[in-house]
Parts: C-alpha cells; structure tokens; sequence
C-alpha cells in the first residue's frame, strides 16, 4: 500500500462517513490533489469537477427523502408495513391552539402519532408537552430552534442543536428522542455522522400536503388521502399550520376524513418508535 493510499484511508477512518456517495465524494477531493500537481494547466477542469460535486451535494441535500447522504425513514420498516400500519408525524409544535384541538381528534378516533417538536417551543409550554405523552403518543426531536439555516451549519453547531434538542424534550417528557427530522428536510454531508453520534434516527415522510402552505382543505385531503397506504409516514403540521377561510388549522379540517380513510383502507396507526420494534 502506499503512503498515499494509506493516507486515503486514514481520512475516511477519521471521518467515518457512512453512505457510498458521500466516500466517493470524498475521494474525489483527495484525488483532484495530485491532480493540480500533476497537470496545473488543467485547473479549470480540476475546478469545475470540484464545484460540480458541491453543487450535487447540495442539491441532494434539498430533497428531503434521499438516501444518498445517509439513513432515511422515508417509509415505515417492512415488517410494520406487512401488519398494515401507518405512522401520522405532525410537525413544528407545541402550538396549545392547535395541538389540543389535534389531540381530542386523536383521542376521539383511538389513534397515536408521533409529534416532532422544536426544543425553544417545547419549553414553552412543558405541561402540554407532558399531556401528549400521558395520551400515549410520541414526542421527537425536531432541534432546537429549527433554524432555516440548518442545513448550513457545521459539524458541531448541527451537533450541538440537535443535542439542546434531545435535551430539552428529555427534560421535559422523562423520554429520551429516538428520531429525529430535519427543518423543512433540509440537511448536508455532516447530519448523518451527528445522529449516529446521538443514536437517533432520520425520518422524512412518504407522504404530505405542504398544509403550511395550502389553504384549501380539500385540496389537503385529497392530497393525503391517496397516499395513505401500509407503511407510509404521513406529514402534518400543528405549528405553522395554514388556515382556511374561516381560519381553521389545516390539521384540524383534515384530520378526521384523514383517520376515517385510512381506517377504511385497513390501516393501523402506530407511533414511530412502535413501529421500530
């Protein structure tokens, strides 16, 4: 082996990076090394690659449910699929105007959800956060301030926000979080080693109805309603929520024709943590 190689290997050893695309990545910056040595004259094609390989990083790190930068729950494990259950996730809250509105519905039709919580809003309104768990459903990491610039961050400030996170909802519920979803999905090569790190999981979502965006309900339903299938990670949001003419949450206008299809359909509804085991 040669020392260069060598080399190679002790860089990814220390940066232990998990999916193939991300060590290919890698490589390819140690390559383009002797790459300018060699052939100086060639840096604007050196150049060109390197910045192409940012920009793919970054692109992929805009979709939400790829893979390619590390684990994804886009969907539930097959053997929860195989027993018909589906996983309803509801973002951005506690939000009190919203959120109790969306746990009587849930108490109504017997179903459990999983909550992805921002830690500053959790310590807002503690006690709420405490009555989802007596109710039976999950509370899950959804960091710490849910900063637009996430995906932007290093290495140790994602580490660190996310930590305050776990932190903050340990405290908080008495549970510690076991997954975690990223601010609008958004994320880059360094979230992957961090949740290892932390041992929490990425979820995304198999399907949603950008109701922090779309007012009109039946829109929202139909949506949604046709996704719903064994296995599937339903998205909604009770903070942020958009609302309809009559200023209604979306989550509060949809969630009962939501739960009545997919019961219709033969589905059960677990928390993720559930469905984990």
């Amino acid at each position: 082996m040669t020392q260069f190689q060598g080399n190679i290997q002790s860089l990814l050893s220390r940066l232990k990076p998990s999916p193939l695309f991300i060590k290919a990545s890698i490589l390819l910056h140690v390559a383009l090394l002797p790459c300018m040595v060699i052939a100086p004259t060639l840096w604007r094609w050196w150049l060109a690659v390197f910045l192409l390989n940012h920009l793919v990083i970054s692109l992929i790190g805009l979709w939400p449910r790829s893979t390619l930068l590390g684990a994804n729950w886009t969907q539930l494990p097959k053997a929860a699929a195989l027993r018909n259950e589906i996983a309803l996730t509801i973002d951005d809250g506690p939000e009190p105007g919203v959120t109790l509105p969306v746990l009587d519905i849930l108490d109504r039709h017997q179903v459990k959800a999983t909550f992805f919580h921002i830690g500053i809003k959790a310590a807002q309104y503690p006690e709420l956060c405490r009555e989802i768990i007596q109710r039976g459903h999950a509370i899950e990491n959804h960091s710490q301030q849910h900063s637009v610039y996430f995906s932007m961050f290093g290495y140790k400030k994602m580490a660190d926000e996310i930590l305050a996170g776990q932190e903050t909802l340990q405290r908080i519920t008495g549970v510690r979080p076991r997954f975690f979803r990223a601010p609008a999905g958004l994320r880059n090569p360094f979230l992957d080693p961090v949740l290892k790190q932390l041992g929490l999981q990425l979820t995304s979502w198999s399907v949603r109805a950008f109701d922090t965006r779309v007012n009109n309900a039946e829109k929202v339903k139909t949506k949604l309603v046709e996704g719903v299938r064994p296995g599937a990670i339903v998205l909604l949001h009770d903070g942020n929520a958009a609302r309809t003419k009559e200023n209604q949450p979306i989550i509060v206008a949809v969630l009962p024709a939501l739960l009545e299809a997919a019961k219709a359909k033969g589905l059960h509804f677990v928390t993720l943590p559930e469905a984990a085991n």
